[in-house]
């Protein structure tokens, strides 16, 4: 047997159609309230250890029916396209035809440990922190390095710092900056234990900014399933705790 040419055509056309349906029937025999099965989530790499775990594991807790399927990337991602339920982003709000949630600022602060300011002194002032090597963040869907941002006197200063360590991943610039490497300007929410237990060390915290924020984002839906809702929710209420300002 062989298909027709218009056989043919016909199953390019509904294909994709056709894997839709099956998985809207496969969701419905898993699931007949929705608060079973899978949530799909795309995030930056830096939120899965530190801020999507511990929020994934005590969600579990009470719905142990869910489970979760993580895309971690540090890359812009069309959440449409990849069939991602909720993702979670860093920095500017999605521009994206999405609904948008503001979970926390993004708290920045300037950091070094302990070891490196006895070797290297601590600076006083921006001319003097010019003058130490930095660590530098380089944006992995552009390739750009980031600018520090610096408030200074209640104005916002973009400034280029000399970098002699540059990465495209914040989990490494911290690992950077832990070995003394160089003075970093790092999230709150990446180093709080660090801080805490004195192992980094704030430095002119004078500078220190929260003028970008975590975000979570969600295709518009008009029956959004009750598990995405269910989780979407438990985020807005939950994800403070775990996203500080300040140390």
């Amino acid at each position: 047997l062989k298909l027709t040419d218009e056989g043919a055509r016909l199953l390019e056309v509904a294909g994709p159609a056709l894997q839709m349906l099956d998985e809207i029937l496969d969701e419905v025999r898993t699931s007949s309230d929705g608060r079973e099965g899978v949530i799909r989530i795309t995030a930056p790499v830096s939120l899965g250890g530190k801020v999507l775990m511990p929020l994934i594991r005590s969600f579990r807790l009470e719905h142990p029916n869910i489970a979760f399927d993580l895309v971690l990337e540090d890359l812009d991602t069309d959440i449409v396209q990849a069939k991602i339920d909720v993702g979670f982003r860093i920095g500017r709000e999605p521009s994206r035809n999405v609904v948008s949630r503001r979970l926390a600022p993004l708290s920045l602060v300037i950091a070094a440990t302990p070891d490196y300011l006895k070797r290297h002194g601590e600076p006083k002032n921006l001319c003097e922190l010019l003058q130490h090597p930095c660590t530098g963040f380089r944006m992995p869907s552009t390739g750009r390095l980031v600018p520090w941002e610096l408030n200074i006197n209640g104005e916002m200063v973009f400034q280029d710092v000399p970098s002699v360590c540059t990465v495209n991943s914040a989990l490494p610039e911290v690992e950077a900056v832990k070995a003394g490497i160089g003075i970093g300007q790092l999230s709150v929410y990446l180093i709080r234990e660090e801080l805490e237990k004195g192992e980094l060390v704030e430095i002119l915290p004078q500078f220190a900014t929260a003028i970008s924020a975590i975000h979570m984002y969600y295709p518009h839906r008009t029956q959004m399933p009750a598990r995405v809702r269910l989780f979407v929710n438990y985020v807005m209420k939950s994800a403070a705790s775990l996203l500080p300002v300040r140390p």
